[in-house]
């Protein structure tokens, strides 16, 4: 048999025990749960942008806050600036026609008003994190598992060789090789996963500042009447 035959991943897959294949396993299922979550929220990401972009433009280009809500509870569920908008003249509307009829709705209108434009910023802090544990987990623990995994392959090599008494080199380097793939696997699982997150975490911040903003701005027009000039964009 030739030597690049009798060494390799085809030979330390059909050698490798129990132990081995369920490392294997959950390292490709790590690896398969990360690139899902980079793409589909990579799209997400996109279509946020975007929707954000032409939302902005089109709010502040209304000449009443009437004409800018006008069809926005179609978009409350796809863009967290509508969403927000939307939440926030409910509770206006329910304020000014029901009161202070319960604990959560005392205080004044604008106190009334600032809670629910919070809770929808919490809301939407929540579904921008959805994944990002994962993402955070999987760059943190898969190098371990990989190495787990190489431990665990170089244990049993040894095993082998005790039991045989070939302790030359050719003997010893080729499953010890064989071994630190799974150390290379955890690497490759663990670095998309922790670039991703960087990426994502970014990306939710300066969502999140935008929407702050905004929200700034919402609530003076809605409680003054009054369009800041430095407004949100």
């Amino acid at each position: 048999m030739d030597a690049t035959q009798a060494y390799g991943v085809g030979a330390f897959l059909s050698q490798t025990d129990v132990v081995g294949k369920i490392v294997l396993i959950a390292m490709v299922l790590m690896s398969m749960t990360t690139w899902y979550l980079i793409i589909s929220k990579t799209l997400q990401g996109i279509f946020v942008r975007r929707s954000v972009s032409q939302f902005l433009d089109r709010f502040w280009a209304a000449s009443s806050i009437e004409q800018a809500t006008e069809g926005m509870d179609a978009q409350e569920n796809r863009d967290p600036f509508a969403m927000l908008t939307v939440r926030a003249l409910r509770a206006r509307e329910h304020h000014a026609l029901h009161g202070a009829q319960r604990l959560d709705e005392a205080g004044s209108s604008q106190d009334f008003l600032m809670r629910a434009m919070r809770s929808a910023i919490a809301d939407q802090n929540l579904r921008a994190e959805s994944g990002m544990t994962l993402l955070a987990s999987v760059g943190a623990t898969a190098p371990f598992v990989g190495l787990f995994g190489t431990v665990w392959g170089v244990y049993k090599a040894l095993i082998s060789i005790g039991m045989t008494g070939q302790g030359t080199l050719d003997k010893v380097a080729g499953p010890v090789g064989e071994a630190l793939i799974m150390t290379a696997i955890g690497l490759a699982v663990a670095i998309p996963a922790v670039l991703a997150y960087n990426t994502f975490n970014r990306q939710n911040r300066l969502l999140g500042a935008k929407l702050d903003a905004f929200a700034h701005d919402l609530f003076s027009l809605l409680t003054t009447g009054a369009q800041l000039k430095n407004r949100s964009s």
